[in-house]
């Protein structure tokens, strides 16, 4: 079972970038699929989540300006990201949930899979 987020890189503020994340390794079907971010020395914060089905969720800190998506056929999700702003600055890491549980969609316990990061630089 693997998780695997790509697309992260250097931006300019107000500049664009789409991350990836790729699950792998399993044949049944993936429940919710999620975004989160750390910057140095904080903790890991929700981003956003969609469930199966194409319901989503966002933070405040970036409703308008994100968007999540996935493809069930490829087991990916995508998180559009534009506006980025220096405050967007961090590793953003991909989850899985395999089956379904009653966590509040922002709870890191309802993912079963996470992925390795990708790392967003926004520049002032």
């Amino acid at each position: 079972v693997q998780l695997q987020a790509s697309g992260g890189g250097l931006v300019q503020t107000g500049g664009s970038l789409t991350l990836s994340c790729a699950a792998s390794g399993w044949n049944f079907a993936v429940e919710s699929m999620g975004w989160y971010r750390q910057a140095p020395g904080k903790h890991r914060d929700f981003v956003a989540t969609i469930t199966r089905t194409g319901s989503t969720n966002y933070a405040d800190s970036v409703k308008g300006r994100f968007t999540v998506s996935r493809d069930n056929a490829k087991n990916t999700v995508y998180l559009q990201m534009n506006s980025l702003k220096p405050g967007d600055t961090a590793v953003y890491y991909c989850a899985a949930e395999i089956g379904t549980s009653s966590y509040y969609y922002s709870d890191e316990a309802k993912y079963d899979y996470w992925g390795q990061g990708t790392q967003v630089t926004v520049s002032s």
